[in-house]
């Protein structure tokens, strides 16, 4: 794992270019600190640089920029490529090679040069975000993953391309202007990030996964394709469905898990894995152990804190498994300590509160490994999210209703206060076991979706923080992005649109992003077993009931998981990965919030009309409505301004 960053320049003067690339390289020093590089061509006006994390073949014989045998590719390169070996093992069949070391970046490059960049890709299995410069087109290629793992920012600043794994390096370019991009704030605002292809600086675009951008001499602009799309993958999948019995789609998801998970335990380096002793993690950790002849090192981090505290639960798989297990119980002191370093750990603005545990669990696992495997993208491929069902559940029920009736109910419902209905329930609160704590507020967030036109807005609203950013950021309209540009069609319906939505947007903007700035600010690699495209691809092609059963996800999952864990120690409520965020903000986190939320200051910064943003305030630290996720999106984003000035 790594960084890259570099400078195509139209400029005649490229005197600077090498301290430009160099700075660049050094402001994400963090996601590698083994070793650094930089490469020139100055007749070509190009640049490129590097920081190593080294993982396989930690010798010099990695190190990048790397040049092809031919000098005809210069290569930086942010990833690894689990199928190195095969490759190169099909490349000596075609012509002898000669190899210097054996590490995947050599590979790649071997294989651009005999096969071409596309083709290339379409052979790997892997994670990365690239930049390639064809000495013999005078061209210059940017690449990414299939499913976003690895980031790459890029974007004109007067005369030079500039591009780079984190927006930290693209700020270290001397001619960056940092300009707020308002229509991005508002997305960030719905979303609680900024999904690609925007990024929050006016005229920076995050490069979108499965893509390949060219950029050559003769063009100012740059030309992307699609090498592997999401929604391809989905419409294919359904076109060929799976065939076979109940137990052949087990056997057979089991045996490409395996062979993933076998694929990304190579590593020159102390190897572990995220354990939060939920379905995913316990999988892909029972079967790492399963082709371990040693006891897999696993990481948790637990909350004192009821109903946030997973660590109880992932000690019982560990101790089944037999793995080498870690556990950190975190005070709510510890955690808080954490939020100011979340504006330089997250370089753009992201308020997902999972962040801080995330962040934790990484910076606690990274004092005994350096790669760690985690259980991320299960949800998204195997209907694991709780918003599945209810999303279709909801719609069936509220659609009977003629839309005058539900936006009449809606109404009647927002004209009492959340204390009034709370007031109304407190009689029968006694009988309902605690059902009835936050009356008014849930049914303020019912009549919210009661007037919604259609299931795919009704999931838009249940997946969105502020409904109508562009009226609290001011001078803001909402950009397209895959839930609503008509551009973007998919093939499926129902369940399975929200699922491949969430595949194609929530899993690379949120939660890839979270992890792997996390992961990156204590320079430790994850990797993500579900995201072999093989196994993505497979998944599409089940059907649904292979997924979903009786009202519970992840069915197929479960089977093979089941083989390797009893059922009993897994019959537990889903649990999300979080904080207690509502009482922190009541509570220790008053203060440092209403510095950020003072209404002379969004007044000054002029960013937000504050009057929504104080009432929401107001409504949380009185307790009638909870409010912290919409506030956190606020909060997060001035503690990045307060350390991002511009």
């Amino acid at each position: 794992m790594c960084g890259v960053a570099g400078v195509f320049t139209r400029s005649a003067n490229v005197a600077d270019l090498e301290s430009s690339v160099t700075s660049m390289a050094n402001a994400i020093r963090h996601r590698g600190p083994d070793s650094g590089g930089v490469w020139l061509d100055l007749s070509a006006g190009i640049g490129l640089s590097h920081r190593r994390l080294s993982i396989v073949d930690t010798s010099d014989a990695g190190h990048q920029p790397m040049r092809s045998p031919s000098n005809r590719f210069a290569f930086v390169y942010n990833g690894e490529i689990y199928n190195h070996q095969q490759l190169r093992e099909e490349l000596s069949e075609e012509q002898s090679t000669p190899w210097n070391g054996h590490s995947d970046t050599e590979t790649l490059l071997a294989c651009f040069e005999r096969w071409g960049v596309e083709a290339t890709l379409q052979k790997t299995q892997g994670m990365f975000g690239f930049a390639l410069w064809d000495s013999e087109k005078r061209e210059l290629v940017l690449g990414r993953d299939r499913l976003g793992e690895k980031p790459l920012y890029y974007g004109w600043q007067g005369h030079d391309f500039i591009f780079g794994s984190e927006l930290g390096a693209l700020r270290a370019h001397p001619a960056f202007r940092a300009v707020i991009d308002r229509n991005a704030l508002a997305l960030y605002m719905r979303h609680n990030c900024v999904p690609a292809p925007y990024s929050i600086f006016e005229g920076i675009h995050k490069l979108e996964p499965g893509c390949l951008l060219t950029l050559t001499t003769s063009s100012h602009i740059p030309t992307i394709h699609r090498y592997w799309s999401g929604s391809e993958a989905v419409k294919v999948g359904k076109a060929s469905a799976f065939a076979g019995s109940a137990t052949q789609a087990v056997d057979e998801l089991e045996s490409l898990l395996s062979g993933s998970i076998r694929q990304q335990m190579v590593a020159d380096v102390p190897l572990g894995a995220f354990l939060s002793g939920g379905i995913d993690s316990s999988t892909v950790v029972a079967l790492m152990q399963a082709q371990s002849s040693r006891p897999v090192r696993t990481f948790s981090i637990g909350f004192n804190e009821p109903g946030y505290n997973e660590a109880e639960h992932a000690k019982v798989i560990a101790h089944h498994l037999g793995t080498d297990h870690t556990e950190l119980y975190v005070s709510a002191e510890q955690a808080l300590d954490v939020i100011p370093l979340l504006p330089h750990i997250y370089d753009e603005p992201f308020a997902d509160s999972s962040q801080i545990p995330t962040y934790l669990v990484a910076q606690m696992a990274k004092q005994r490994v350096t790669v760690a495997l985690s259980g991320d993208a299960g949800d998204e491929l195997f209907a694991g999210y709780n918003r599945y069902t209810l999303t279709s559940s909801m719609w069936r029920k509220i659609s009977t209703l003629p839309t005058f009736a539900r936006q009449a109910l809606a109404g009647a419902i927002r004209s009492v206060p959340p204390a009034g209905w709370d007031a109304v329930a407190q009689p029968f609160s006694r009988f309902m076991g605690g059902r009835l704590a936050a009356f008014g507020d849930k049914l303020h967030k019912g009549a919210d979706v009661l007037g919604c036109s259609n299931e795919d807005d009704l999931y838009r609203r249940l997946v969105s923080h502020w409904d109508d950013p562009a009226s609290v950021v001011i001078g803001a309209a909402e950009p397209p992005t895959v839930l609503t540009d008509p551009a973007r069609k998919l093939s499926v319906e129902g369940v399975e649109r929200m699922m491949a939505l969430d595949m194609l947007s929530y899993l690379p903007d949120d939660i890839l992003t979270k992890v792997d700035r996390a992961a990156m600010a204590v320079s430790l690699e994850t990797r993500v077993p579900f995201l072999d495209h093989r196994v993505v691809e497979f998944a599409w092609k089940l059907p649904l009931e292979y997924k979903l059963r009786d009202g519970q996800g992840k069915w197929v999952l479960r089977q093979v998981l089941y083989k390797h864990v009893p059922k009993a120690l897994m019959d537990r409520p889903k649990m999300g990965f979080g904080v207690p965020l509502a009482a922190w903000l009541r509570g220790e986190l008053r203060d440092w919030a209403e510095a950020l939320l003072d209404e002379q200051r969004l007044v000054k910064e002029g960013y937000f009309h504050p009057q929504q943003i104080r009432r929401k305030w107001a409504e949380h630290l009185s307790g009638t409505r909870n409010w912290a996720y919409h506030l956190w999106d606020v909060l997060m984003f001035q503690a990045w301004l307060e350390k991002n000035p511009v």
